[in-house]
């Protein structure tokens, strides 16, 4: 008897050939899309991304070249309050939060799974490129073949249930390579541009979506230096990220980046580049792979954001479960919400959410 797997299908290349890959190793193949677009205009009129009713179109059409079965099941109610309500929320704070990441470990690698688990699969699988691997008697992520399209980052919150019921065959596979096997096989999907934007805000004005969500109550505060003296107006903080120079909306006559956002005080404080870089910071909502608690000091390569190169940085057991994280070299624009995954080697270590600069 087949063994039976789910496989997340959001209409893009990588999830339809990963479908197509499952099916040619001998699994019984079901695809699924997960709903999670909201009950509102925004949405209807969007022509791109995994939150479009066009993807579904997509899925649907993949599902049917490759003759598998293929449902859409809805998921709205837990996207709004696991990824857009966090997200929302976490920018209130003054920090910059990842809905990849949340949508990652609240959905497709959870509820996902729990649906794939009722209809008498085996595993949930994705387009993701990332390898699944046992070490020591433990489940990890390693790095995909692909290393410009590595997602292991996205993942570091995988719990080892969840990856002992998890494929990832796109991490076998450089991207060409994925793309060569759509067009073999003739899937009109072949050529479809990745998507990267976040998927429920295709025109990337994430300040403007949530001012939209709240009714327009965003209120702007001041524009202030390290001493706190005032510089001039913002439109409200959710609009700013850490690093930030451009779209500040006034002009200093030197370069001024975003260093620090107070949400009490409802303040953008703004320095130099140079008062970016920092060393040390802590970590909450901790996950680690190889092993259950970090213990003791160790050693690692330590990625900032998606797009970030590891550096070097030991990680330390601190107090109430968090860990603190010091850079060998000083980092550019460490942001609170983000999230910071630690590497050796090709192993995915594990993660967590910077929630402190020290």
């Amino acid at each position: 008897m087949k063994e039976k797997v789910v496989i997340g299908m959001s209409g893009g290349v990588d999830s339809s050939v990963a479908a197509y890959i499952l099916k040619e190793q001998g699994y019984d193949v079901i695809g699924v899309t997960m709903q999670v677009w909201q009950n509102d205009k925004f949405y209807e009129n969007m022509e791109s991304g995994c939150c479009s009713l066009s993807a579904v179109d997509d899925a649907r059409m993949v599902a049917y070249d490759l003759d598998i079965p293929y449902y859409v099941m809805n998921f709205r109610d837990s996207f709004k309050k696991n990824v857009i309500d966090y997200f929302i929320n976490e920018y209130k704070k003054g920090r910059t939060p990842n809905p990849c990441i949340a949508c990652n470990k609240f959905l497709k690698f959870d509820e996902l799974l729990i649906k794939a688990m009722e209809l008498g699969a085996s595993y949930v699988a994705t387009g993701h490129y990332a390898n699944v691997d046992k070490i020591n008697g433990r489940y990890v992520l390693t790095k995909s073949k692909d290393d410009r399209k590595d997602q292991t980052y996205a993942l570091y919150g995988l719990n080892q249930f969840q990856l002992a019921h998890t494929l990832m065959p796109c991490g076998f596979y450089k991207k060409t390579e994925i793309r060569e096997i759509a067009k073999k096989i003739g899937l009109a999907v072949h050529n479809k541009r990745d998507s990267e934007e976040i998927c429920f805000i295709p025109d990337n004005n994430h300040g403007a979506y949530i001012n939209r969500q709240l009714n327009g109550k965003i209120k702007g505060g001041n524009f202030v230096d390290k001493s706190g003296k005032v510089l001039g107006k913002h439109k409200g903080i959710v609009y700013y990220t850490i690093g930030q120079r451009k779209g500040l909306g006034i002009a200093f006559g030197v370069p001024m980046y975003v260093i620090n956002i107070d949400p009490v005080r409802n303040e953008v404080v703004l320095g130099n580049e140079q008062d970016l870089f920092k060393t040390e910071f802590l970590i909450n909502q901790v996950n680690f792979m190889p092993f259950e608690t970090l213990i003791e000091p160790v050693s690692v390569q330590c990625k900032i954001r998606y797009s970030a190169k590891p550096k070097d940085a030991l990680i330390i057991p601190d107090k109430n479960g968090m860990v603190k994280v010091i850079f060998k070299e000083p980092q550019r624009a460490i942001t609170k919400g983000q999230s910071a995954v630690f590497y050796q080697d090709n192993v995915m270590v594990g993660g967590g959410t910077i929630d402190k600069i020290l």
